[in-house]
């Protein structure tokens, strides 16, 4: 079973930039869907982007408010799917989390324990 942690979240100002990485156990690490995701206070978890398998840049899924601002890439030496956060707002603070699941499979069957992202007005 895979297991992923992810890190780089933080306190940034509004218009700011971050980081997440997502740290993946295991050679078939890079053979997984990677999904980001994220929870604010008092709402529910929604997807922000994923990296398909196989790994490329052109094989990416973003949600409407991360096109143009986050870029999600995968480093199959490093076992590591990282999410680039530009341009934050405070509306994208929640806590971040990545996710795996097989090519084909419905569920995501591995998950990280979250980053915190703050960001300020």
């Amino acid at each position: 079973q895979v297991q992923l942690v992810e890190s780089g979240g933080g306190l940034v100002q509004a218009g700011g930039s971050l980081r997440l990485s997502c740290a993946g156990s295991g050679r078939s690490f890079s053979t997984y869907v990677i999904g980001w995701f994220r929870q604010a206070p008092g709402k529910e978890r929604e997807s922000v982007a994923a990296l398909n398998w196989p790994w490329s840049a052109g094989n990416t899924f973003y949600v409407d408010f991360a096109k143009g601002r986050f870029t999600i890439t995968g480093d199959n030496a490093k076992n590591t799917v990282y999410l680039q956060m530009n341009s934050l707002k405070p509306e994208d603070t929640a806590v971040y989390y990545c996710a795996a699941r097989r090519p084909g499979g419905s569920e995501y069957v591995a998950w990280g324990q979250g980053t915190q992202v703050t960001v300020s007005s």
